[in-house]
């Protein structure tokens, strides 16, 4: 099993990276997070985390710039009909700092952004990662955004109140943002407001969030 590889660039193409590990050249798979990261300039020295994958017909090695992705990827991997191929596209569409708030905001067009994902899919995955997600380590940002807000309803499935949240969400959503921010963007106001901020306030300071 190997669970990381440190060598130079040999050479970059569209999702993998060719890697040169003491002469011998690794095929390693990537997501375009991944390959944007380690840059594409041959005898770059680079040191990625390993994902082995091995099948009756191939050996496939997926690699990751941080242990971030590479959770991810593993979790991604466990929900019905997810493969390697369709967790790398996911993690090439949403960053694993944005999934937390993309799942808990149920945002399936955000998902449905990923090669290979349709409507199906995307609902599988909001339906099984929202448990999921909790269970690892979330970075700050999107731990204030969805865990403290789960602690205020007391509710284990709950992130945001239902209150005037679904509207304030739905309301931005009519304005042009995408679900995913405008979940965000509520979530802050009311982790700082309360979740009896009334309705337009919360979305005038939502709004004030969505700008700065």
């Amino acid at each position: 099993m190997i669970a990381k590889l440190t060598g130079l660039i040999d050479s970059v193409s569209l999702n993998h990276v060719i890697l040169d590990v003491n002469g011998v050249g690794y095929l390693v798979q990537a997501s375009n997070r991944t390959l944007a990261k380690i840059g594409s300039a041959k005898g770059t020295p680079v040191s990625l985390h390993i994902e082995t994958v091995v099948r009756e017909d191939a050996f496939l090695l997926y690699g990751f710039a941080d242990h971030a992705e590479k959770d991810w990827f593993q979790i991604l991997c466990t929900v019905q009909g997810v493969g390697p191929k369709a967790a790398q596209a996911i993690l090439s569409a949403v960053s694993p700092e944005q999934l937390p708030v993309v799942i808990a905001s149920g945002d399936k067009a955000m998902l449905k952004q990923a090669d290979g994902v349709g409507e199906k899919l995307a609902v599988r995955l909001v339906t099984e990662l929202k448990e999921k997600a909790g269970k690892m380590a979330l970075g700050a940002a999107a731990q204030q955004q969805v865990s403290e807000l789960r602690s205020k309803t007391g509710k284990p499935g709950a992130v945001v109140p239902k209150s005037a949240s679904n509207d304030a969400v739905s309301a931005l959503i009519n304005l042009g943002y995408g679900r995913a921010e405008a979940f965000g963007a509520v979530s802050n106001v009311m982790r700082d407001r309360g979740d009896d901020v009334a309705l337009g306030e919360l979305i005038r300071e939502s709004l004030k969030e969505l700008s700065a």
